[in-house]
């Protein structure tokens, strides 16, 4: 790692392409589980008070929340990528890791989230 260390357009594609995968789980995959476990159960078996709220008005507004949910996610990683490109060194190396850390977290998370919506639709009740 020197001082001219930094991501390429291959890195920045592999990186969206992460961010889809993460993205994927976190929003229609958990909008679905979490249509399908309201309709079984009724909205107060949502944990997220965000959520249940949406939830109590009807599927479009959950709907529209996911919309803007990922308007904004994919500006804020567009914007984070934009200056990854231009950083190098050191400094490009650590935003590079962070960035992979994070969407490993969001990952991870994504597939708790699903794994817990389905706990709600078979058992009846949350894994937390």
């Amino acid at each position: 790692m020197g001082a001219d260390w930094g991501i390429d357009a291959v890195d920045c594609r592999e990186y969206w392409n992460w961010t889809g995968v993460a993205l994927y789980l976190l929003l229609p995959v958990d909008l679905l589980t979490t249509l399908y476990a309201a309709a079984v159960h009724g909205a107060m078996a949502e944990a997220n008070p965000y959520v249940r709220s949406a939830l109590e008005y009807g599927p479009g507004r959950l709907v529209a929340l996911n919309l803007l949910v990922l308007c904004v996610s994919v500006t804020l990683v567009a914007a984070y990528l934009r200056l990854l490109r231009r950083t190098s060194g050191v400094e490009a190396w650590v935003m590079a890791r962070s960035f992979e850390v994070w969407l490993g977290s969001l990952i991870a998370g994504g597939l708790f989230v699903f794994a817990n919506n389905l706990a709600v639709i078979v058992l009846g009740g949350s894994l937390l």
